[in-house]
């Protein structure tokens, strides 16, 4: 199964990568935790990615094609893998048909996961990170027991700059403007999958799953 996940910042795309990997045992391939982990090691790409990131713009694609292209050709990405943050624009889409054309390979669906911009705004302002061990919280929908620290570790949580509310708009409003034609080019090869991301997460992966399955 080679898939795309697809929707804004906000939707939900992590949690239910995580279901979708373990249901058909691809690879889940994020070119956020990527960046996070270039950034977290300080290397070129993660300098200039941050600076980026920051200021919620999206990386552009010389630096994330040849990193993605090189992701695909491991090993365990030979029976698929599922993309989450990669392609966001059309240039992207167009480069990864070329070399999965080179690979003999094609994609199977583009999961699109959508969700209105009220309930973005709120799901990713709300939201906490534990500095040591990453868990990941929400101010209202899942509180730590005791306010700003980790129920796991006892770390304290912080909030991301890319997370704080005036950043986040601007996310919204880049995805919306780049991302959004996505659809409709995946659209032209009937390749799109919409499903409704305000429902229960568990609801969410149901629907996926089963119409991945067709059932």
């Amino acid at each position: 199964m080679r898939l795309i996940l697809l929707g804004p910042p906000g939707a939900g795309k992590g949690t239910q990568a995580e279901g979708i990997k373990k249901e058909f045992n691809i690879p889940h391939i994020s070119t956020g935790d990527i960046f996070r982990e270039n950034i977290k090691n300080n290397t070129e790409l993660g300098k200039k990615a941050q600076e980026y990131m920051n200021k919620g713009l999206l990386v552009p694609d010389e630096l994330v094609v040849d990193l993605v292209k090189d992701r695909l050709s491991k090993d365990d990405c030979k029976k698929g893998f599922l993309l989450d943050g990669f392609p966001r624009t059309i240039e992207q889409a167009k480069a990864l048909d070329k070399e999965l054309e080179k690979m003999n390979q094609k994609l199977d669906k583009a999961v699109n996961i959508r969700v209105s911009e009220d309930v973005l705004v709120e799901r990713i302002v709300g939201r906490r990170i534990c500095k040591d061990c990453k868990a990941t919280y929400h101010i209202k929908f899942n509180p730590p027991k005791k306010e700003g620290i980790c129920d796991k570790c006892g770390g304290e949580l912080y909030q991301r700059d890319d997370d704080k509310e005036e950043t986040v708009q601007n996310r919204i409003k880049v995805y919306n403007e780049q991302t959004q034609p996505l659809i409709d080019y995946y659209g032209k090869k009937d390749l799109i999958l919409d499903i409704n991301g305000e429902q229960e997460i568990k609801k969410v992966l149901e629907d996926i799953i089963n119409n991945l399955k067709g059932e």
